[in-house]
C-alpha cells in the first residue's frame, strides 16, 4: 500500500510516540510498516540498528501470523520479548503498521502495555485520516 505522509502527519505521529515514551518510561519507540520500512522513531535507540530491527520485526510478525493461523486465531495483536537487559513490545496498528517499544527494568511491562494501548488508538485514528485523504489523491 502506498501512502503519502505530510510533515504535519509525521509531526502528529512523533508527538504520539514522544508522549507514550514519557508516560511509560520506555526509552525508544519505532513505527514501521508491515514490509519493515521505518516510518518514524522517537527516543534513544542507542547503538541499535533500527533498519535491521524494523525488517526483523516485520518478519517476526509474518511468522507469528502463521502461528496464529495454525492455532485458529486471525492474528496476534501484540508480541513481547523479555531479555536480560532489554525488552521489546510489539503492537499491531491496523493492518499495515507495527509499533516497536524498547524498555528496560526501569519500567514494567504493565505500564508499557497500558501506555501503548492509548497511543495505538491515537495512531489508528491518524492513519485512518491519512488513508481517507490518500483515497482522494
Amino acid at each position: 500500500m502506498n501512502i503519502i505522509l505530510s510533515d504535519q502527519d509525521i509531526g502528529r505521529i512523533e508527538r504520539s510516540l514522544d508522549k507514550m515514551l514519557s508516560s511509560s518510561g520506555a526509552h525508544c519507540a519505532l513505527l514501521i510498516d508491515r514490509s519493515g520500512q521505518l516510518i518514524s522513531s522517537s527516543g534513544d535507540p542507542s547503538t541499535l540498528d533500527v533498519i535491521a530491527l524494523s525488517a526483523l520485526t516485520a518478519a517476526n510478525f509474518g511468522a507469528t501470523s502463521e502461528i496464529a493461523r495454525l492455532l485458529g486465531e486471525d492474528e496476534f495483536a501484540l508480541l513481547f520479548h523479555k531479555g536480560k537487559n532489554e525488552n521489546v513490545h510489539f503492537s499491531k496498528i491496523g493492518t499495515e503498521f507495527i509499533m516497536v517499544t524498547l524498555f528496560d527494568d526501569r519500567t514494567t511491562l504493565g505500564l508499557v502495555r497500558l501506555r501503548t494501548e492509548k497511543v495505538v488508538h491515537e495512531l489508528r485514528e491518524i492513519f485512518t485520516e491519512i488513508m481517507e485523504r490518500n483515497k482522494g489523491e
